[in-house]
C-alpha cells in the first residue's frame, strides 16, 4: 500500500517525468505537492482530482517557480555534469538551434529552455513541461559531430515549442482517472499513482506516432535555419543503425523502449526523402551511394568513428545545402584538397576515397 509521501511523489513524477523522445525522465521529490491532497479523508470526485492536478500542471509548465523546481528536482535525480567543455559544446549547440527556432516559430524566448547535462551514461535527452531540457553524458559520448547533437535536441525542441509534455500529460489524466478513483473506492486508503509506471518506463506514451513524425520533420526545418550540415538529419538515425542495429528497442537502452516510436531505419529513410526535397530533387542516397540527377557521384569511405553509410549522408547534405542555395549554378573544383561547389564545400577525400579531382570533374559532368 502506498503511503501519503509515496503517492505525492509519484503524482510529481507525473507532472514533471515527461520524456520527449529518447526515453523516461526521472521521478523527482514531492515538494509542492505536499499539500494538494488529503489522502485519508474522502475520495474526491474526478473532477475534484482533475482540477487538482491541473492546477500543478499549470504551475510546473507555466510559472519560473515551477520549472525551476522541475530543473533542480531533475539535477538531484540523475547528476549534472559540470565538465568546462561539454557544457560549452551543449551551450553552443542550444544558441545556434534557438536562433533557428526562433526563426522558424518567432517565439524561442518568450519561455526561456533552461537545460543541463545530466551524468546518466545511456543514449538519451529529454524536455518536459516548463522547457526544462537535459542531455544525457551518454549521448554526447557516443555523438561526436554537433550536427548530430543538434538533430536530436532540435526533436525535443520541438516538443517543447508546441507544448506536447503539457498535453500529453493532461491526455493521461483523463485516461486513468476513472482507474484511480475505482482503485480507492474499492478500499484503497490513498489513491493510485495516477501514472505509476508513466514516470519509469512509459513516459513516451504521452506521444503518439504522429506526435514523433512532427517532431522529426519539425527538427528537420529547424536544422534547415542553422550553420549544421543538413544531412547530419539521416547520418544521425545511420549511426544509431551501426550502433545499436535495427531492431534496437529490444536492445535494453532506454531511449528504444517505447513502442509508439518510428523505427530507426523509417526515421533516417524520412530525413533522407526530405533532403532530396530540399535539393529539388538534385540529391539522393540510393543503395548507400550519393547520386547526383540520378547518376552516381560517391560513395564516402569510413573515417575515424564514422562508417561509410553516415559520412555519405554528411556529403549528401553539402550538395543538398549547394543545391538549396544556388551554388549548385558555379563549376566544381578542388581547394586545399576540399572538392567546393561555390562556396560550399562537397568532400574532402580521406583514404579509401576517390581522389578530389577526380570527384570534381565527375561532379561538373552530372551536375
Amino acid at each position: 500500500m502506498l503511503t501519503k509521501k509515496k503517492l505525492l511523489s509519484g503524482v510529481v513524477a507525473a507532472c514533471m517525468g515527461l520524456s520527449l523522445s529518447l526515453a523516461s525522465a526521472p521521478v523527482a521529490e514531492a515538494g509542492i505537492f505536499e499539500s494538494v491532497l488529503n489522502i485519508g479523508g474522502a475520495v474526491l470526485s474526478m473532477e475534484q482530482y482533475k482540477a487538482e492536478a491541473n492546477k500543478y500542471i499549470e504551475y510546473y509548465n507555466n510559472t519560473e517557480q515551477g520549472r525551476h523546481e522541475l530543473f533542480y528536482g531533475y539535477q538531484k535525480q540523475m547528476g549534472v555534469v559540470e565538465d568546462y567543455d561539454v557544457n560549452v559544446r551543449l551551450d553552443n549547440i542550444m544558441g545556434e538551434l534557438l536562433g533557428a527556432v526562433d526563426q522558424v516559430d518567432g517565439n524561442a524566448y518568450e519561455k526561456p529552455y533552461i537545460y543541463f547535462i545530466n551524468q546518466q551514461q545511456d543514449f538519451n535527452a529529454f524536455c518536459s513541461m516548463g522547457h526544462v531540457v537535459s542531455v544525457n553524458q551518454g549521448l554526447l559520448n557516443l555523438l561526436s559531430s554537433d550536427d548530430e547533437v543538434a538533430v536530436v535536441i532540435g526533436h525535443e525542441l520541438f516538443h517543447g515549442q508546441n507544448n506536447h509534455p503539457e498535453k500529453g500529460m493532461r491526455r493521461t489524466i483523463n485516461h486513468q482517472s476513472t482507474a484511480v478513483l475505482a482503485n480507492a473506492i474499492a478500499g484503497d486508503t490513498v489513491f493510485t499513482n495516477i501514472v505509476g509506471s508513466l514516470a519509469l518506463k512509459q513516459a513516451n506514451a504521452h506521444y503518439d506516432k504522429e506526435d514523433e513524425w512532427d517532431a522529426d520533420n519539425g527538427a528537420f526545418d529547424y536544422m534547415m535555419h542553422t550553420g549544421y550540415n543538413p544531412g547530419a538529419t539521416a547520418a544521425v538515425w545511420q549511426r544509431v543503425l551501426d550502433s545499436y542495429g535495427s531492431n534496437a528497442q529490444n536492445s535494453g537502452e532506454s531511449f528504444f523502449n517505447p513502442s509508439d516510436h518510428p523505427n530507426n531505419e523509417a526515421r533516417r529513410d524520412n530525413y533522407e526523402k526530405r533532403l532530396y526535397e530540399y535539393s529539388n530533387k538534385h540529391v539522393r542516397v540510393q543503395d548507400g551511394v550519393v547520386k547526383v540527377n540520378g547518376k552516381t557521384f560517391t560513395q564516402a569511405a569510413p573515417t575515424g568513428d564514422m562508417s561509410g553509410a553516415e559520412r555519405t549522408y554528411f556529403v549528401m547534405g553539402n550538395l543538398v545545402a549547394a543545391y538549396h542555395n544556388g551554388d549548385a549554378d558555379a563549376e566544381a573544383y578542388v581547394a586545399d584538397g576540399t572538392v567546393m561547389l561555390g562556396n560550399q564545400d562537397i568532400i574532402t577525400p580521406v583514404e579509401g576515397d576517390e581522389p578530389a579531382e577526380v570527384l570534381a570533374a565527375r561532379l561538373n559532368a552530372i551536375k
